[in-house]
């Protein structure tokens, strides 16, 4: 089975932004030439910008096979970088570094680490060690543009297509195609590199590039541009360009750099729309560590220069690999700085945005599912499978609820939402199960569409299996039990006081395994689910027990066992069914070693 699928049409629209605004870039800079023929500096307008487009889309597209294939390399260590994450500040860091690395976008380190806070699975003080190690991993492809290989340009994307191709295993046709997409990205580099090399003749360019040797105003274009086209990579990749073509000087370049470096602070912001105030300050902390650093170097802006001239000097090295050197220093530079003071800047951004209790409410809606991170499989999963350990939490509610109804009389109200009855909470936690039922199906039907491993797809199709067995669950409280309570309402009869503590006994075992379940789920805990799997045998010897009692007692001729008999052999048989429905569910979780 073919498990590679084609890229979901949010990341192209997300890449046409960068058409858009070099398109109008052009239109406004030379509205009176963009449709004529040459110039008078023999320019033709025309070809140099579909030229420019095309070198562009190239190098687009090669960094998003890179990433793409990458991911799937490193897919399942991801998952166990992540679930480390949480030790110290400098594994955070490193994580940091390791997950940027892979997929070549601190900004989609941010709203991983958004969506993970948000599903609970992290906290916000645990991801500020992972923002300033993705700030380090940002800079490795800023390296590798820097880097010429024009010379091996064309063996690289000839080696890496036919071993995309004619590879046998997966981890060979991973390879192929990360070399593909370097090969890729450095082609486009050399088309727009071609195209741009007459801009440094124009005055129009010369003399608005001019404009950018003041250090404020390069930030504010550097951080304006970087927040359109949402890639800082790209942008610096452009930057890179345009001073090996003589476009631009060190004194432009670097506070270009320092604006791209704030700039792409716009995608994590836009992430954490319409997410928790906890998710809402992972952005508001990457937003602070780079303005906080971009403050601290505007001040020796002119001694970073020498220094990076200083070390140009030493090695010999190019105006290319100047910048990129610059955007390293600066960005370690920020990380082993900041990294000792973050319970200091976590501080300062809970005090930006204070804690306010967020009611967990019974509306209908998903509370962990985001579509931002289906291009990275393995956390999609995770909040996943926080989604489904949510419905087994409802679950326990709804069980724990439901034998209230058959042991009390009286008014009954729901015991987390007073103002609704007991069984109004019942009807409520049972619509909301049927929904997150679809909203989550249709969630891993997104994952699948991604390039996934098969692993990653066997795991989807365990937590369909899952979903369903959990809905039943719903189904087997809301229909059957609450469907007995109504029945024994129109008995004269209550339950004997033995039949009475033994059904609540049950009951509460029963919870303990929903319990469990919601934990293996919660903490991605496969020990849990062994134990409801252990603890099964246990539990059909005491339902056995159970009934035989209830027998004895209808034997002898005890009045309430006799006129409940059939409401109590049927609610023991529907919490014995969700029992065996939750060993079902952790036998999967088994199968599929999560």
């Amino acid at each position: 089975m073919d498990y590679k699928t084609v890229s979901a049409a949010p990341e192209w629209i997300k890449s046409s932004k960068i058409y858009i605004f070099i398109i109008f870039a052009f239109l406004i800079l030379f509205p009176e030439n963009i449709f004529a023929g040459n110039d008078a500096q023999g320019i033709s307008w025309i070809f140099l910008t579909i030229n420019c487009l095309g070198g562009l889309a190239l190098f687009l597209y090669g960094m998003e096979i890179m990433s793409d294939s990458l991911k799937k390399s490193a897919g399942s260590k991801m998952k166990d970088i992540l679930s480390k994450v949480t030790q110290n500040r400098f594994s955070a860091l490193l994580a940091g570094i390791f997950i940027t690395a892979t997929i070549q976008s601190s900004s989609a380190t941010t709203a991983i680490l958004i969506s993970l806070v948000q599903a609970e699975l992290i906290k916000f003080t645990q991801t500020l060690g992972v923002i300033l190690g993705a700030d380090i991993g940002t800079t490795i492809t800023v390296q590798l543009i820097a880097f010429k290989f024009s010379e091996y340009l064309y063996g690289i994307i000839a080696l890496g297509f036919i071993l995309k191709i004619l590879g046998k295993k997966d981890h060979i046709k991973n390879i192929g195609a990360i070399m593909l997409g370097f090969g890729l990205l450095f082609l486009g580099m050399k088309t727009m590199s071609g195209t741009m090399a007459p801009l440094q003749q124009l005055p129009i360019i010369t003399e608005t590039l001019k404009t950018l040797s003041n250090p404020i105003l390069g930030i504010l274009a550097g951080t304006f541009i970087t927040a359109i086209i949402q890639a800082s990579g790209a942008f610096m990749g452009i930057i890179i360009l345009l001073a090996g073509q003589g476009v631009i000087n060190l004194e432009i370049a670097i506070p270009l750099m320092f604006g791209a470096n704030i700039g792409t602070c716009i995608t994590a912001g836009l992430a954490s729309i319409g997410t928790s105030r906890e998710a809402k300050r992972v952005a508001i902390a990457h937003a602070i560590f780079k303005i906080a650093g971009v403050a601290i170097f505007y001040f020796f802006i002119p001694q970073f220069i020498d220094l990076i001239r200083y070390l140009s000097a030493q090695f010999n090295f190019s105006i290319e690999r100047d910048i990129a050197n610059a955007h390293t220093i600066f960005n370690v530079a920020l990380a082993f700085i900041f990294i000792f003071f973050t319970g200091a800047f976590a501080w300062v951004v809970n005090k930006i945005l204070p804690y306010k209790k967020e009611e967990k409410v019974l509306d209908l809606r998903t509370q962990y599912l985001d579509d931002k991170v289906l291009n990275t499989p393995t956390v999609a999963l995770q909040l996943a499978r926080k989604e489904i350990s949510r419905m087994a939490d409802l679950l326990e509610v709804m069980l724990s609820e439901s034998i209230i109804l058959f042991t009390k009389k009286g008014e009954m109200k729901d015991k987390l939402y007073p103002e609704l009855s007991l069984i109004e909470g019942l009807d409520r936690r049972e619509n909301l199960i049927d929904f997150l039922e679809d909203e989550t199906g249709k969630y891993l039907n997104k994952i699948g569409q991604q390039t996934i491993t098969p692993a990653q797809f066997d795991e989807t199709s365990g937590m369909r299996t899952i979903l369903r067995k959990t809905e039943r669950i719903g189904d087997i409280i809301h229909r059957h039990i609450l469907f007995l309570y109504y029945e024994k309402q129109k008995l004269k009869y209550d339950f004997s006081p033995d039949g009475k503590k033994e059904l609540l006994e049950f009951n509460q075992k029963i919870c303990e395994q929903l319990n469990r379940l919601q934990r293996a789920f919660a903490q991605t805990d496969p020990g849990e689910a062994k134990r409801i799997t252990t603890e099964d045998q246990k539990y059909c010897l005491l339902s056995s027990k159970i009934e035989q009692q209830h027998k004895d007692r209808v034997l002898k001729g005890i009045q309430e066992s006799k006129e409940t008999h059939e409401i109590h052999w049927k609610l023991l048989d529907a919490m014995k069914r969700i029992n065996r429905h939750t060993c079902e569910i952790a036998d999967v979780i088994l199968s599929a070693n999560w």
